[in-house]
């Protein structure tokens, strides 16, 4: 849960409609209210794959509105991959594949920058792979050994 009292060493705070417009920009939508749709939905669908503390240290990154968005859902028993991930924020929202894979990546960089890179790290170990791309980032994982 959001808790507005606790601190972060996160960047300068960021306000939600200046989230918004970077994430306009990075998705290049037409309005804010696509920007947000964006936000909304996918960091709905995050804050079902990311739990523990990284979940309220990414929340507290995060401007109050955004933050909301991440922990208004439990998170769920299954670890989706990255392409679950995607293949599900498409189903929930209706939308096709590529466009959820779209606005994945134009809110995920936004948030990478805003967790910072130690937080980004600590989010990432916690998922399964895939989630690296999403954000932005290379894929660092080893493969894992054939038993």
């Amino acid at each position: 849960m959001y808790d507005p009292t606790r601190t972060t060493s996160s960047l300068a705070a960021v306000t939600f409609d200046q989230m918004l417009e970077r994430v306009r920009y990075e998705g290049a939508y037409p309005t804010c209210e696509r920007a947000r749709e964006a936000v909304r939905d996918v960091l709905a669908a995050l804050g079902r794959q990311v739990e523990g503390e990284e979940r309220i240290d990414l929340a507290q990154c995060l401007p109050v509105e955004a933050a909301l968005a991440l922990t208004a859902s439990a998170p769920d028993s299954e670890h989706l991959t990255g392409w679950g991930f995607v293949k599900d924020l498409a189903t929930r929202t209706g939308c096709t594949p590529a466009a959820a894979r779209w606005d994945t990546g134009a809110v995920l960089a936004v948030v990478a920058r805003l967790a910072g890179p130690d937080l980004l790290a600590r989010i990432l170990r916690q998922l399964p792979g895939g989630y690296a791309l999403l954000f932005g980032q290379a894929e660092l994982r080893q493969a894992q050994a054939a038993a």
